[in-house]
């Protein structure tokens, strides 16, 4: 067997081996993105079979087992019980004291559960942001979008709780960051770029104290900011030193980054985002899972508040690979703004190709733009799951 890498940048013990296990195999997927091996014909074919299969996995929409409105509820708990796991971490590292990082597997666990059933209702969580709380929620957004674009990449279930903790932990070393730096509302000095630099070899540090995590985990907290074109930081590493899990994470934070609120500027649209995310691929990030990442996220993402071009207002529901311009919605508001029976248009259309004389999107708008607000969409779908529980 080789590697896409020398030996030395991967965790294994030996230059060359046999794969033996389902624990060796992962170790490889989280910094390989390609490795050649030697087998019997017998035992690739079946491999090969399945290119094809997986090649076309990131052309259709992530599987459902359940409504948007059945898994609100369960989202919206997961949600709240992982924020304050990431708040709780936050008090402990500024108390000095240890960390016990092992219970966020769980945690994530119950995250890849909730993606699985329906990844929209997870996203739909993660739209509702708070600038006072940024980090924290950063961390938790990253952790979502992470394990939903490593499953409609076609990764394992084990390597999306993995990745999900890489997303969850990969901006520790911020909270070691002076406060004046963090929150600083306006431009950083030289000096000050350096300090909020080192966040990710101090993240890195307190990482790697923790012997029971993977080492990808530390190893993403230290190099989510290193660029294809060897220009990033901390360490200014070649494309092919940067691990296939810190390519992906480097990603989800940058959208994440670009379309949250921060104390010194407003967040931009999603459909900015994607245009900088995809101007920088191939120098900044990983070109074919930039490519990826805007087919599973769309223009239009999960949660987002459009007019059509009859003039109603809808919220974007689900979106589709192959058509990332005609998302699923539910329009909530009639061609002169007023509210009306909730019903849902699939503006794709639900066969290969898209219904003649289906509305378009005319222009996102923003959350609470005519009295309609994505928290009290939540809400209220949610009211309704409890009368139907009762």
């Amino acid at each position: 067997m080789s590697l896409d890498r020398p030996w030395t940048q991967v965790p294994v013990l030996f230059q060359g081996f046999t794969l033996t296990d389902d624990n060796q195999a992962q170790i490889l997927r989280q910094y390989c993105e390609w490795v050649l091996v030697e087998d019997e014909e017998s035992h690739l074919n079946p491999v090969l079979d399945q290119i094809s299969l997986l090649k076309r996995r990131t052309s259709e929409p992530l599987p459902e087992t359940c409504s948007l409105q059945q898994e609100l509820p369960r989202a919206h708990a997961t949600w709240s019980r992982t924020q304050a796991f990431v708040e709780e971490v936050t008090r402990q590292i500024e108390a000095g004291n240890d960390l016990n990082l092992q219970s966020a597997r769980p945690i994530i666990r119950e995250c890849v559960d909730s993606v699985k059933a329906n990844a929209s209702a997870m996203f739909w969580m993660s739209r509702i942001k708070s600038r006072d709380a940024y980090t924290a929620e950063h961390c938790l957004r990253v952790a979502i979008f992470c394990v939903a674009f490593a499953r409609f990449l076609g990764m394992p279930d084990d390597d999306l709780e993995t990745v999900g903790m890489c997303g969850l932990l990969h901006d520790l070393g911020k909270l070691r960051v002076p406060d004046e730096i963090l929150n600083k509302p306006g431009a950083l000095t030289p000096e000050e770029h350096s300090i909020m630099r080192q966040h990710t070899t101090l993240g890195y540090e307190l990482l790697r104290a923790d012997a029971n995590l993977d080492p990808i985990i530390s190893d993403v907290s230290r190099h989510h900011h290193e660029r294809m074109d060897g220009r990033g930081y901390p360490e200014q590493l070649a494309e092919w030193q940067i691990s296939r899990f810190a390519r992906l994470v480097s990603i989800v934070d940058a959208f994440d980054a670009i379309t949250s609120d921060r104390c010194y500027r407003d967040g931009l649209p999603a459909s900015e985002a994607i245009r900088i995310l995809f101007r920088n691929r191939g120098q900044q990030f990983d070109a074919s899972m930039v490519e990826a990442f805007i087919r599973m996220i769309g223009v239009y993402p999960p949660g987002s508040l459009v007019e059509l071009s009859t003039g109603e207002v809808a919220i974007v529901l689900a979106t589709h690979p192959r058509r990332k311009l005609k998302p699923k919605v539910e329009v909530l508001l009639n061609g002169d703004k007023q509210p009306v029976t909730p019903r849902i248009i699939d503006l794709g259309g639900t066969g290969s190709e898209p219904d003649e004389g289906s509305p378009e999107i005319a222009r996102p708008v923003s959350d609470g733009a005519f009295g309609v607000s994505l928290r009290d969409r939540i809400k209220q779908l949610m009211a309704v799951a409890d009368r139907n529980a009762s």
